[in-house]
């Protein structure tokens, strides 16, 4: 059995095994993109979504203007009702949640801690779509951990929460490959839809009370740190398979810089070069072309090819060259 089937297997979502009026009070609560497609797979199949939680409305932009979350903005296309508290853990929120008297919470990257009285609260408790395959990478950043540590593959993982980080019982996992050229957005992309997917199938016995989960292996679990900023600087010692691993990690965010000239410089793209060494120091332009700006390593050779500078857009490295001329600079140093 492969790994992506050891939790239990599901039925298709295709062929429900129970009434339409049997299909439950659902609760959704999501905030990013991820959460929109399971979202929408929910109200295309036309189950009872009572209510979507979300984080409350943020600034965002230049002029930090408040910004609803992409899963308000969706449910109320849909029409559906939304909410928006600050905390989960407060006497009124709980008194609200409890009188939709839901028989399942569905949550995905919502943003906010389930305390024991709300996971308790539905009849069928609340479950988790998690962007890796658990235990390997609990936490906040599975999708770009994988991606920076070469995982081969990573996937989705449902699961039924409990009070622990992601150590909740698996009820359905379901694997997708990670492509050499994978940015963290593309598979971010790829695993939202196969989150919906992987819900749909597992919810008609779910909801049946049919669908049994399995423990984690704790000694297995792998943590997903959170990304932060200072991530993104590259440290040009370092070799250059993890460089361009890391590259693609951090595209869309925090997108990993570098310096030119003093000028922050975006790296959106990049790989290294098989079977490439070089005695430069670590951080000089050691050739340029049409193919690419290829630096010195820790240990070979990252070729940059598209890149960016503050107030310009993201340029292939052809169209970057014609403005600027690298050969024998050195890149690199703190913003």
């Amino acid at each position: 059995m492969s790994e992506q089937d050891e939790a239990q297997d599901a039925p298709s979502a295709a062929t429900p095994t129970y009434p339409v009026d049997r299909r439950g009070r659902i609760v959704y609560a999501g905030t990013p993109e991820f959460a929109v497609p399971p979202l929408e797979a929910l109200a295309a199949a036309g189950h009872e979504i009572i209510a979507v939680y979300t984080q409350p409305d943020r600034p965002a932009g230049r002029g930090q203007k408040l910004s609803a979350s992409p899963v308000k903005q969706r449910a109320l296309e849909l029409g559906l009702t939304v909410r928006q508290p600050l905390s989960l853990r407060d006497e009124a929120a709980r008194a609200e949640l409890a009188a939709l008297d839901p028989d399942l919470m569905v949550v995905a990257a919502y943003g906010l801690i389930l305390p024991r009285e709300i996971l308790a609260l539905p009849r069928l408790g609340c479950v988790n779509l998690h962007a890796s395959l658990l235990p390997r990478w609990r936490g906040a950043a599975p999708i770009q951990r994988a991606i920076e540590a070469g995982d081969h593959e990573t996937g989705i993982t449902l699961m039924q929460m409990d009070e622990g980080l992601d150590t909740g019982d698996m009820l359905l996992k379901r694997a997708c490959p990670i492509a050499q050229d994978d940015t963290a957005g593309r598979l971010h992309d790829r695993l939202a839809h196969l989150g919906a997917q992987t819900l749909m199938e597992a919810l008609p016995a779910l909801l049946a009370g049919r669908l049994q989960g399995k423990k984690q292996d704790n000694a297995a679990a792998v943590y997903a740190a959170k990304l932060n900023k200072a991530e993104a600087r590259i440290d040009w010692q370092t070799p250059a398979d993890l460089l361009a691993r890391r590259v693609r990690a951090f595209n869309p965010w925090p997108v990993a810089q570098t310096l030119l000239d003093g000028e922050i410089l975006r790296l959106w793209e990049a790989h290294a070069l098989p079977g490439q060494t070089t005695h430069a120091t670590p951080g000089t332009v050691i050739a340029t072309g049409r193919e690419g700006i290829d630096v010195a390593t820790g240990d070979g050779v990252l070729r940059l090819t598209r890149v960016q500078l503050p107030g310009g857009k993201p340029l292939d490295a052809a169209a970057f060259l014609n403005a600027h001329t690298l050969c024998g600079r050195v890149l690199g140093g703190l913003a």
